[in-house]
């Protein structure tokens, strides 16, 4: 999906701009819904709360690292009452092949992005304000807008309480990868290959997230000794630069999936 200029993409927010919200319950607020998509804020436990997406079919949104192209969502909750802390997770993502033979990281159907609520002051209610951007692809990439509020309730079961623990279970564990059976080895000039144990569970997949201005492409390797394995390409890299670059990876698929620091270094 290719980048849109400053002109199209504001032309696409008024083109995606918010229709009459449905009616909410105390534990949601109303849905803001745009042509493709719809979000709104829930609530779950006590100090727990989320972003619920719903896209339309053959719509997709984004992870954190978005792939080759797309934009990641942003979460703004300033306005908000009583709130110490709103702490956003992200569920881990599939990869999804483009129509013109990139990958995008993200999610369709839907998702819903748990947060971690704290409260200034305990004995009163958290009001949350959240302004909500977030990039909606389907054959054209377009920017959404959401603006949302809910007042967390102190009291009763909410009916979302599951979805947001299920989200929850979705978010990456932080790991390392001795812990998951794992090396990584230099496999030529800008290419390097990483091994992790396998798992019984869905395929494994890895996602690395670097530093600005780098960029390393994955995809998966011949397996060994009962490990999955990947290739990494480094694709770009700042002028002047050269590795070792420390990286973030997550690895999807498998028993769970984990998180991880990296350090990708030259070939010796």
């Amino acid at each position: 999906m290719a980048g849109m200029t400053p002109l199209a993409y504001a032309l696409a927010a008024v083109a995606l701009a918010a229709v009459a919200p449905a009616a909410a319950d105390d534990y949601a607020s109303d849905w803001a819904r745009t042509s493709k998509a719809e979000a709104r804020l829930i609530a779950g436990a006590a100090g727990q709360a989320a972003v619920e997406v719903r896209l339309a079919p053959g719509a997709i949104t984004y992870w954190r690292n978005p792939g080759d192209s797309g934009a990641p969502p942003s979460f703004d909750f300033a306005g908000s009452r009583n709130l110490a802390r709103a702490d956003v997770s992200f569920p881990a993502p599939r990869r999804i092949a483009e129509p013109d033979g990139s990958d995008a990281f993200g999610y369709d159907d839907a998702v819903v992005f748990p947060i971690a609520v704290a409260a200034l002051d305990a004995s009163r209610p958290v009001e949350l304000r959240l302004k909500f951007d977030y990039a909606v692809c389907e054959k054209l990439c377009l920017p959404a807008k959401a603006e949302l509020t809910l007042t967390l309730p102190q009291g009763g079961a909410s009916p979302y309480a599951a979805a947001i623990a299920a989200a929850a279970a979705a978010v990456p564990r932080m790991s390392d990868l001795d812990a998951l059976g794992g090396a990584l080895e230099a496999s030529g000039a800008d290419a390097w290959r990483l091994c992790a144990k396998a798992e019984p569970g869905p395929p494994r997949d890895l996602f690395i997230e670097a530093p600005e201005g780098w960029w390393f492409a994955t995809k998966p390797a011949a397996d060994s000794d009962g490990r999955a394995c990947f290739a990494l390409e480094l694709q770009q890299k700042p002028d002047g630069a050269a590795p070792p670059v420390k990286v973030r990876a997550t690895l999807t698929g498998g028993a769970a999936s984990r998180e991880f620091p990296l350090v990708v270094a030259a070939k010796p």
